[in-house]
């Protein structure tokens, strides 16, 4: 039975036959109404869905390359059909978020007020922690050129861990000062660089908090490679340290001074996991059964390194805060990084952002470009059969962006989203770098530095970025030879000893990585 949405109230009197007339018109115009905005969302509902059937059609008659699974999979599941009745809801979810932006617009902060603009337009103050390294530089280039107050806060701790390993970034970035003066010059827009732990000093974030009384605030301030977080005792112990207590102090730091704010914490999609999954992987949340009672839950976790666990713990700490104090938290689940420039970045050759290569910072397919344009062996681990989600450098800056304009409610769940635009089997993307090289680089497998799946599929729903309109920039032999050609230009700054992994898992993965080869009889 359909109700009418729209409470009518009643005629003021009965004996009038022209007031009678006039409510008995209005109760049929609010009637009509609702039946354009059901019609309407079940379109959406529709378009949103059908690029998946199609996709999984298109799979199933082979026509859709093998390495690519973004947006199907499968839905088939034992006994009770769990992951389709999670897509049919999603697919509710992002139907109502079409029709919401289409009538209201993009969703901003509830507490968006500070700094009108000449033309009386409200400008976000969003701070960037972490704003100096590989994700926060180019992110907050690109708040600050889409009207974004931007605040960096930096304790440069990714420039002493360079010095630490011995290694550099492959393109000679300048320092936090020159990087912001540099954008000044070209952009004519100020970024304000401060130089902070926020892991260290409860009293600073929270001093911070209160001066700047940011809208977003963006956090990239963590060790963010699982090989360093592996590498020593140590490494494990200052990961654990340096993440979990600069969430916890950020998150303090909210509640004290800024309850509004929204928090946009970069994760990582290594949190679920690798072939762990029966089906699709879903953007944060499933159904599930509890004896007799069906309930949502976060994902279950299946972390593959310190640094990944801490991702995990970070999620159990946004959960409580949104539980308990109504904090407005969204947590992206990021695929691997690949590329180096942004349409921001390119603007000044001091503005261009770092290119890690080595093998504790270096992401899969940075290294495959650098051995392929210098003619090294491209070194896939193992088989070459693990299969990860990628993300181009300049869509993680797009979606952090998109994710500012779109914040949850005052006591809504944590956001999470997929932030992953593809899916690709590593000896794949080896076997594009050697057809790329200009030197004659050649595919050679090496022992397996980690303890992981040698071969693993894999499916991720990434529906969320997708339904606010994001088109990612995807891989392709093109943007391949870009990323070459922009290292050949400074290969004189590779140093070549530091390909090779020096990060091991346990004592199994580090004797049979550093066991000498055995010599050839005569």
């Amino acid at each position: 039975k359909v109700m009418s949405c729209v409470d009518t109230p009643p005629p003021p009197s009965p004996l009038d036959p022209k007031m009678d007339a006039f409510w008995v018109k209005t109760s049929l115009a609010a009637n009509v109404l609702l039946v354009v905005v059901l019609m309407t969302t079940n379109m959406i509902n529709h378009e949103v869905s059908a690029p998946i059937r199609t996709a999984r059609t298109m799979s199933a008659k082979g026509l859709l390359p093998a390495q690519t699974r973004m947006g199907f999979s499968p839905r088939t599941m034992r006994k009770t059909d769990f992951a389709g009745d999670l897509q049919r809801e999603m697919d509710g979810w992002m139907a109502a978020a079409s029709l919401r932006r289409a009538i209201e617009g993009p969703r901003v902060s509830g507490r968006v007020r500070v700094n009108a603009g000449a033309g009386g337009e409200n400008t976000p103050v969003s701070l960037v922690l972490g704003g100096d390294g590989f994700c926060g530089w180019p992110t907050a280039l690109h708040l600050s050129e889409h009207g974004h107050k931007v605040i960096i806060v930096d304790n440069l701790l990714r420039r002493k861990i360079d010095d630490e390993l011995g290694t550099q970034s492959l393109t000679p970035i300048t320092s936090p000062q020159e990087r912001v003066a540099a954008w000044k010059e070209v952009s004519g827009k100020d970024i304000e660089f401060i130089e902070m732990d926020v892991s260290s000093n409860l009293a600073e974030v929270m001093d911070l908090m209160e001066k700047y009384k940011p809208d977003n605030i963006i956090h990239f301030a963590e060790i963010r490679a699982a090989p360093y977080s592996m590498k020593t005792p140590g490494n494990k112990a200052e990961t654990v340290r340096n993440n979990l207590l600069g969430v916890h102090n950020v998150l303090i730091g909210m509640l004290e001074h800024v309850p509004d704010a929204h928090l946009i914490h970069l994760g990582t999609m290594g949190v679920y996991g690798y072939g762990t999954v029966d089906g699709a992987i879903p953007e944060g949340y499933v159904n599930v059964c509890m004896g007799s009672k069906e309930m949502e839950i976060v994902a279950p976790y299946h972390p593959g390194s310190v640094y990944h666990t801490t991702k995990c713990l970070d999620n159990v700490l946004f959960n409580f805060y949104v539980k308990n104090d109504q904090l407005r938290i969204t947590d992206l689940h990021q695929g691997i990084v690949w590329g180096v420039e942004t349409p921001e970045t390119s603007r000044d050759p001091r503005l261009v952002n770092r290119l890690d290569v080595d093998s504790d910072y270096g992401t899969v397919l940075n290294r495959f470009a650098v051995q392929s344009a210098l003619g090294l062996d491209i070194t896939p681990y193992g088989t070459g059969g693990q299969t990860r989600a990628f993300i181009n450098i300049a869509d993680t800056a797009r979606c952090i962006r998109i994710a500012t304009e779109n914040p949850p409610d005052r006591g809504e769940r944590v956001k999470i989203f997929n932030q992953v635009a593809e899916s690709h089997r590593v000896r794949d993307l080896a076997g594009m770098m050697e057809k790329l090289s200009p030197a004659g680089a050649q595919v050679k497998m090496v022992p397996n530095p980690r303890n992981e799946k040698a071969e693993n599929e894999l499916d991720v729903i990434n529906q969320n970025f997708r339904s606010f309109g994001w088109d990612p920039v995807m891989l392709d032999q093109g943007k391949a030879q870009e990323l070459v050609d922009t290292i050949v230009k400074h290969k004189d700054r590779l140093i070549k000893t530091n390909l090779n992994p020096s990060s091991f898992w346990g004592k199994k993965q580090a004797d049979a990585c550093t066991k000498e080869p055995e010599p050839v009889a005569a």
